[in-house]
């Protein structure tokens, strides 16, 4: 991705100025970011801006509450308008069009005045396993636990008292563009996550819809009247109202009236950040939670609970293997060498955290894990913050085992902490290899693969396949959201050929090739891994 000083600093104050740029908008699980990019060459970005937050458990659901929502919006808006000042000189007021993106599935839900019925539940809650279970039977494909028609499902097995005024339904990123826009709408990437698609007709699945409506017909309305309209990328969604212009710049600077592609979900717009939609691709998200996507070539053979069947954003079919926990356990590792760092620097006191860089720290402990074993040394680290459907588990409880024989070293430690990252990951992808889906090359993004070949070399030995890394891989969705709205607006009509030609025509990708021994090394720790997740278990039951 080029930077913004390719262009004379005139010329793209200019592009800001009149509005000859796109913005992509991408509320993760821990930044909500944004980025502005050159509508005519989405690999230029002018500015970005982001604003932290944190879901919280309440009542024993994770979520996050529509003010934390805006407040974060209204955050990352402003500090994106002061990038822009600071390198340009001049700050946006319109744009060719805007890309709304956020973390998948969950539950939103609605009566017929607007008004939220529930706190928002979020992808990371597990307490629908009754739903998934039957619905899994019912529809004759994998519905996870995180699915909007899950929860969906569970509300009304146990008759909870909201269930009587449900109107409609939505995800993160559907909610965020109604309110923007007053369309309720959804990319069909992002619906993929709500309900069974028909890849064919890039809609909801009608007979699939109508075996739902049939458990409880009358209790709740018919499903397709609950969910938002499906679109595929590059259709109108609608455009900004003055009411939404001033939710997300309470300043009065931004105009209504600009376009917006269909919203999609973080699966979708990392996908389109790595430019992996063709067949026998795929991308590998690594953030809180840490997912694969791989563009099947052919339907597969058997239903898998490991196993997502979703889509593209153009409604390709994609088997994704999603695990809840990511990187969050080996940040909080992370976290306390960094405190340890401070403390002994020189002349170092209580206060003295803000002296050390917390990436360089990263990447002395990710360097210090390539010269461990190649099983880690006999070590095991569990990631599990939150309950992991693949791995069998309702709960998570973060654990590191070793045994009085492992080679207990600083670079073996962090070689399990990385191996932990993909360990739930690797349990799926073996499903998939089971299935005989091949794959050419897997490309990843997300923070942890910022220290180059590291993170990337282990996860292509986790994988068995090589491994890209390129110039997008920590912008992220927010880029890949900016990018689906270039897209939009450029008139294009096939999505792939509009990636190859215009977006990463020129793309700097770093490849890592399967070694030999790291990937004995990872299957003989993804051996110990599975017998651990007995110990795991226990932990769950015990602690």
């Amino acid at each position: 991705m080029e930077e913004s000083v390719a262009h004379p600093a005139h010329a793209a104050a200019e592009q800001i100025r009149t509005g000859r740029t796109t913005l992509g908008i991408e509320l993760g699980s821990t930044r909500i970011k944004a980025c502005l990019v050159d509508a005519d060459d989405p690999t230029v970005v002018l500015a970005v801006g982001s604003h932290a937050w944190e879901n919280e458990y309440v009542d024993k659901r994770w979520t996050y509450s529509l003010d934390a929502v805006w407040s974060g919006l209204r955050a990352a808006y402003a500090d994106l308008v002061g990038d822009a000042r600071a390198r340009h000189g001049v700050s946006p007021s319109t744009f060719q069009a805007i890309g709304v993106s956020a973390m998948m599935h969950g539950y939103l839900a609605f009566d017929d005045a607007g008004a939220l019925l529930v706190p928002f539940r979020t992808w990371r809650n597990t307490d629908t396993g009754a739903a998934a279970a039957e619905l899994s039977e019912l529809l004759g494909v994998n519905i996870p636990l995180r699915w909007s028609v899950a929860h969906i499902r569970q509300a009304v097995l146990d008759a909870e008292p909201h269930v009587a005024r449900l109107a409609h339904v939505t995800t993160l990123a559907g909610y965020v563009h109604a309110q923007l826009t007053g369309r309720r709408v959804l990319g069909v990437g992002d619906a993929s996550g709500m309900f069974p698609i028909d890849a064919h007709a890039v809609d909801y699945d009608e007979a699939l819809l109508a075996r739902f409506d049939a458990l409880a017909p009358g209790v709740i309305p018919p499903l397709r009247a609950l969910l938002p309209e499906v679109l595929p990328a590059g259709v109108d969604a609608g455009a900004l109202t003055p009411e939404g212009a001033a939710l997300l710049d309470p300043s009065g600077a931004l105009e209504p009236g600009i376009p917006l592609c269909p919203p999609e979900g973080d699966a979708g717009t990392g996908m389109v950040a790595t430019n992996a939609v063709a067949p026998r691709t795929g991308n590998v998200s690594a953030g809180t939670s840490i997912f694969a996507m791989v563009v099947l070539e052919r339907p597969l053979q058997h239903t898998h609970h490991e196993l997502d069947l979703v889509t593209t954003p153009v409604g390709d079919p994609v088997a994704m293997v999603h695990c809840n926990n990511g990187a969050s356990e080996l940040a909080a590792w992370a976290g306390m060498f960094t405190r340890f760092a401070a403390l002994s620097a020189p002349g170092a006191d209580a206060g003295a955290d803000a002296d050390v860089d917390s990436d360089a720290v990263f990447d002395v402990l990710f360097r210090e894990a390539l010269a461990g074993d190649a099983d880690a040394g006999g070590l095991l680290a569990f990631n599990h913050l939150a309950g992991e459907p693949i791995a069998g588990l309702a709960e998570g409880r973060p654990l590191f085992v070793r045994t009085p024989d492992s080679a207990f070293t600083l670079a073996n430690v962090m070689r399990a902490q990385l191996y932990g990252v993909f360990g739930t990951l690797a349990l799926g992808m073996r499903v998939l290899d089971a299935e005989g889906v091949e794959l050419d090359l897997m490309f990843a993004h997300g923070g942890m693969f910022r220290t180059a070949g590291v993170a990337q070399r282990f996860l292509a030995a986790a994988l068995g396949a090589p491994v890209a890394v390129g110039d997008t891989a920590s912008e992220g969705g927010a880029w890949g959201i900016a990018v689906l709205a270039a897209f939009a607006a450029s008139g294009r009509e096939r999505l792939a050929d509009y990636l190859d030609e215009v977006v990463f025509a020129d793309a700097a990708t770093v490849v890592a090739e399967p070694d030999p021994v790291d990937v004995a090394g990872f299957a003989a720790y993804l051996d110990r891994y599975r017998a651990g997740l007995a110990v795991e278990a226990a932990a769950v039951a015990h602690l």
